[in-house]
């Protein structure tokens, strides 16, 4: 698709119902029922395998986090490098003069960070400076990002170094985001010049929506947080909440999606297993890194004092490290096992089918280990299972596998997806 596609006959509570976590988890239910009827043009589903899964993610939560105490899957945890927590140590030095006045901030820092998270390519690396350390993938992008962050990049006032305001983003050149992310010919960073248009549009919609992003302040990303404290019930929100709304006014930055009635549906794409009686129909949301987005915000929102309720709401991350590990460790099968070898676009229904079994087969994960740790969701929520977790063990699982790292599914990939 070069373009929105719009579908007839829609309505805005069509739209509104896809820009939601119960969406992302039941139609995911759906695929997967499919797939356990045999359904499914390219995966086989073996949930015999899910024991060996579980093993691999207790390993993992048991080197990582003995004690079980285990923090959501949130981008703050990639601001970590041997142990030195590098936004607290900046944010720590700071005289904020309020609790918003953070985390304003800190969802600057976050939005933008996530919006840069998508897939680095396995060659990518960040020459870390304070460290020496050459970081890749996640860990290394949100360094860079951070960064560039600290140093102003995202800022249009010299004394106010840490804010991203939208008139900056804007004018983001692909020059700048590969000066900041140390990218070249001999370290080449995927999907560059579509990390730098999707920031370039993020500017023009925070700039163009002052009623949601520049309530206290000018325009800038953070203002969703003034937006989300407007939409608070006694200074208690709940997470699906939060990414309703991060979804229903950063969806119009994502380039070249469907949309309903006028409205953007972000990550959400085609596929025939899913069927609905309305304009829904043969529709998938995932989501994935506004959900990743919505993790990363609770904790700013917890630290300015707000309470943020059915965590568990949100669902799994429908990425190549959750997906990857259900592959490796042999509970997704292809069908045609010469589409390991070729690369396939995000909107091929192979793809979509390997995301939204991911989805549904973490929350079955989740139940299964819960119950061996004897713990319940509130006890070990989704997030903190990612964390634990699946996405570490995806990794790990793919290293075992591959000398790169690389997933076991190659996707095509242009930077605001994965």
């Amino acid at each position: 698709m070069n373009a929105v596609t719009a579908l007839v006959m829609a309505t805005e509570a069509d739209a509104l119902s896809l820009l939601a976590a119960s969406a992302v988890r039941s139609r995911a239910e759906m695929m997967l029922a499919a797939g356990l009827r045999d359904g499914l043009a390219h995966f086989r589903i073996n949930l015999d395998r899910m024991d060996d899964v579980a093993d691999a993610v207790l390993a993992t939560i048991d080197k990582a986090y003995p004690s079980l105490k285990i923090p959501f899957h949130a981008r703050w945890r990639h601001f970590v490098v041997d142990g030195a927590d590098r936004w607290s140590d900046i944010a720590d030095r700071v005289s904020w003069p309020d609790a918003a006045t953070r985390a304003r901030a800190e969802f600057d820092l976050a939005i933008v960070s996530v919006l840069l998270d998508a897939g680095a390519g396995a060659a990518w690396r960040y020459r870390d400076e304070r460290s020496g350390k050459a970081i890749g993938r996640s860990e290394g992008l949100a360094i860079a990002s951070l960064d560039m962050f600290a140093s102003g990049a995202f800022s249009s006032d010299s004394r106010d170094p840490l804010r991203v305001d939208a008139d900056r983003l804007a004018d983001l050149s692909v020059a700048a985001l590969e000066q900041g992310f140390q990218a070249s010919a001999e370290n080449p960073l995927v999907g560059l010049e579509g990390r730098a248009n999707l920031l370039r549009r993020l500017g023009a919609h925070v700039a163009a929506r002052k009623d949601v992003f520049a309530t206290r302040d000018g325009p800038r990303p953070g203002g969703l947080f003034d937006h989300l404290v407007a939409h608070a019930n006694n200074g208690t929100i709940a997470a699906p909440t939060v990414l309703s709304e991060v979804l229903r006014h950063l969806g119009p930055i994502w380039p070249s999606r469907l949309a309903l009635a006028g409205i953007p549906l972000g990550d959400c794409w085609r596929h025939d297993a899913i069927r609905t009686d309305d304009a829904t129909d043969r529709l998938m949301p995932l989501h994935k890194l506004s959900q990743w987005l919505t993790y990363s915000l609770i904790e700013p929102l917890q630290r300015a004092g707000l309470v943020v309720t059915d965590i568990d709401g949100l669902t799994g991350l429908a990425e190549y490290r959750n997906g990857g590990l259900l592959v490796d460790l042999g509970v997704l099968s292809l069908r045609d096992a010469r589409d390991a070898d070729r690369a396939h676009e995000v909107d091929s229904t192979l793809v979509v089918e390997w995301r939204a079994l991911t989805v549904a087969l973490l929350d079955l994960l989740a139940t299964r280990i819960r119950a061996q740790l004897g713990r319940s969701a509130a006890e070990l929520p989704l997030a903190s299972l990612l964390e634990g977790g699946t996405w570490a063990a995806g990794r790990a699982a793919a290293f075992a596998r591959r000398a790169d790292g690389a997933p076991p599914i190659k996707v095509i990939s242009d930077g605001t997806v994965f």
